[in-house]
């Protein structure tokens, strides 16, 4: 595109909107916060922290903060231009090389496929929310109907176990070698979650019919985005000033509380404290580099889209900088908050910090509750808790069911007669109901199997494509020239993002997926042997993001009236 002409076609207003048919954020907070709401996920909270204890502690920060300025900066910083300069989603984003547009169909489909298990994430912390109003934690005894006769409380468990035993993880039933025998336990968090929040069954083999408490919480959770979603972006634009900073006060609140706890001390040391022979292990550099897909988001749409709402001459610099380094602070700050707490719960039980750090899933609804129930006025701290997990999820899931719908909306707006609000409603029940078996007692099973093959490897590959086209075939430099014309004025560093888009990122996301490729492993939860068809249906969610590239790339090839082998707007 000549450095002077209008982004590809869109309508201008005299006043108001200068997207007339797509809208614009109403003020340029709503994009920032939008953008600080979507990329400070559940990963900053349940997978940063852990993954930094088990991969040398302070000394992770030092790849992490490489993958920050060298990939996930520069990826932030073009996706956000991409989406500003074309006023388009993450389809019709590729009309700057349409042979690529399969890259955009399978953005939108690792997305909603996303979105789907997110939602059920969302169910659980509702469920948690609601259930933690009351006088006393209903997770804190075993004298519940959900428990069984291996449920111990933390304290009494330890009471009973010699120096030598070796003491329950607190993220599965650890069979247990104690003096007074040996049998599986659990703790009542560990119960509660299993018995009561999920009513697991024994595997996919025995589905176990629809939870219907879950299935409750999982409608809510759809009506709450459709609701905040309602209107477009005009509508998150307001609800993100709360969910993008609640969180922060409630980080900020637990921390102080956490920190004052007897323990905590020593739950930062493990922490931080370095151990710098780990930066010799290729591996703890290749999960700094994921982790910062996971956190910051590209290749996975939302960036892009919510950019596209921007207005042309909105200068993106400050955002595109200073959003993922909030998103790495939030991390380590986040870190901090439950590494106190951890601190404090291993001082209590009398065990070390391993045996009760945890990841995922684990520490959101098993450990860090359990930690919770040690607290004076647990209740409260419970809701506070469970208050900040839902705008975080909340802030994220925003963006990514947005994503879709403006896919949908860009694609089929000349032939959709109908409001916006159909299409988000119509988003909202198809994902509904293809997660419905989410809710099931097999539920935890699937959400495992999706989880672990849906989401990175798409991300990295669609992310590659983007870098590739920005930097080979449109042109870094050409690239560059059309984010000063939109900003008016020069950019800073020209040169040296010229080489992280055209040589550094590539060779990094490339790295990066030989290394995941090599080190993969087996789909793994609660010791269950998944069955063949299982590993395969995981096999199949992993290449439906990644089958429609080549498949467009052919279909353009072959069909379309000026299908020569590139074309660049």
């Amino acid at each position: 595109m000549d450095k002077y002409q209008e982004p590809f076609d869109q309508p201008v207003a005299k006043s108001g909107d200068e997207n007339i048919k797509r809208g614009n954020w109403s003020k340029k907070l709503d994009f920032f916060l939008s953008c600080v709401g979507y990329a400070v996920g559940m990963g900053n909270i349940w997978r940063f922290p852990y993954l930094c204890y088990k991969n040398g502690g302070g000394a992770f920060l030092v790849p992490y903060l490489v993958a920050l300025f060298t990939c996930g900066l520069p990826l932030f910083f073009m996706e956000v231009a991409l989406g500003q300069f074309s006023s388009c989603g993450a389809v019709e984003i590729w009309k700057i090389c349409p042979i690529l547009k399969g890259v955009g169909y399978g953005t939108v489909i690792v997305t909603a496929v996303c979105c789907i298990y997110y939602n059920l994430l969302l169910a659980y912390i509702l469920f948690y929310f609601f259930m933690s109003f009351t006088k006393s934690l209903p997770w804190e005894t075993c004298n519940n109907d959900w428990n069984t006769p291996t449920c111990i409380q933390r304290e009494l468990l330890n009471m009973t176990n010699t120096t030598e035993t070796p003491f329950y993880t607190g993220t599965t039933a650890t069979l247990v070698n104690s003096t007074s025998g040996a049998g599986y336990i659990a703790t009542p968090s560990e119960e509660y979650w299993y018995h009561y929040i999920l009513e697991i069954s024994d595997g996919l083999h025995e589905f176990g019919g629809i939870h219907l408490k879950l299935l409750g919480f999982f409608i809510l959770g759809y009506i709450i985005v459709f609701l905040c979603l309602s209107k477009g972006v005009k509508s998150t634009g307001k609800v993100v000033y709360f969910t993008a900073t609640f969180p922060y006060i409630i980080l900020t609140i637990l921390f102080i509380r956490g920190i004052t706890l007897p323990g905590a001390l020593n739950g930062l040391y493990y922490y931080f404290v370095p151990e710098w022979k780990e930066l010799l292990n290729i591996n703890v550099w290749g999960s700094a580099f994921i982790q910062i897909f996971y956190s910051l988001g590209p290749g996975w749409g939302g960036v892009i889209t919510m950019a596209s709402y921007n207005r042309f001459n909105y200068d993106l610099i400050g955002v595109s900088f200073i959003v993922p380094v909030i998103n790495s602070a939030t991390s380590i700050f986040a870190g901090c908050v439950i590494f106190s707490v951890l601190g404090y719960m291993a001082e209590v039980a009398n065990v070390p910090i391993k045996d009760v750090a945890s990841n995922g899933p684990g520490l959101a609804f098993v450990v860090y509750p359990e930690a919770l129930t040690h607290l004076p006025v647990s209740p409260l701290w419970a809701v506070l808790f469970f208050f900040m997990l839902l705008t975080i999820c909340l802030d994220s899931q925003f963006v990514m069911i947005e994503t879709v719908i403006t896919a949908v909306w860009d694609t089929f707006a000349s032939k959709l007669q109908s409001g916006k609000i159909w299409v988000t409603l119509g988003v909202c029940v198809c994902m509904f109901i293809i997660g419905l078996p989410f809710t099931s007692r097999a539920g935890s099973y699937l959400f495992t199997i999706v989880d672990w093959y849906s989401a990175i490897f798409s991300a990295m590959v669609i992310a590659l494509a983007e870098v590739i086209v920005v930097g080979w075939v449109y042109g870094a430099e050409r690239f560059l020239d059309d984010i000063e014309f939109m900003i008016k004025r020069p950019i800073a560093g020209r040169i040296l993002f010229i080489a992280l888009w055209k040589f550094v990122v590539p060779a990094i996301i490339s790295s990066i997926l030989v290394l995941t490729a090599i080190s993969h492993m087996p789909v793994s939860y609660l010791n269950y042997d998944f069955p063949t068809w299982a590993i395969v249906f995981g096999w199949v969610l992993a290449m439906m993001s990644i089958i429609p590239i080549p498949a467009y790339a052919f279909y353009y090839l072959v069909f379309e009236e000026s299908g020569d082998f590139i074309t660049v707007c």
